[in-house]
């Protein structure tokens, strides 16, 4: 089986083969494709469409079994502005499986620099002085203090995905 994934993110990347790792005889392919949203998605419903346009053109790109997305975002709400994080599984034969993780709020010296047109990983690389945080414990990792990072929290998102996917498909995957 030929999984196609929608990023070169490292921390994707690895959350995505982890929750395929009792499978047997599959190819993993990363690539890099347009999520069709913007560079800083600014709410569940714009990273949620990111995940599944990543998954398609994966899938499409790729000339996959399945495809993969997966979608790091922000949503705003009354009590402040919250990370988002939402994953995509297509195949040729049925509607995209969804589905969404943890959310954590963000301070809010963080929340006004992403108002200000900021991207979250460029925000987070000089917050935690160091480079490329999203390829690594993304923001979660670092405001978690290590309890939860992104590979982490991708990983769920997964598992959540293939557990759905299994589930449309019994007769197939045993």
């Amino acid at each position: 089986m030929k999984v196609a994934i929608g990023t070169k993110n490292p921390a994707k990347v690895n959350a995505v083969m982890e929750a395929f790792m009792s499978f047997t005889n599959i190819e993993f392919i990363s690539t890099d494709v347009p999520s069709e949203v913007s560079s800083q998605p600014f709410s569940d419903k714009e990273t949620m469409i990111g995940a599944i346009n990543r998954a398609q053109n994966a899938l499409l790109k790729e000339n996959a079994d399945i495809g993969i997305g997966l979608e790091g975002g922000v949503m705003e709400t009354d009590m402040g502005c919250f990370l988002c994080n939402w994953g995509a599984l297509v195949d040729r034969h049925h509607e995209p499986i969804v589905a969404g993780g943890a959310r954590i709020r963000l301070p809010d010296e963080i929340y006004q620099l992403l108002k200000k047109g900021k991207e979250l990983g460029d925000i987070m690389d000089e917050f935690a002085n160091q480079h490329n945080v999203r390829k690594k414990e993304g923001a979660v990792g670092i405001l978690t203090d290590g309890y939860v990072d992104r590979k982490k929290m991708f990983v769920h998102v997964m598992k959540l995905l293939v557990g759905q996917w299994t589930y449309q498909n019994k007769e197939k995957v045993k």
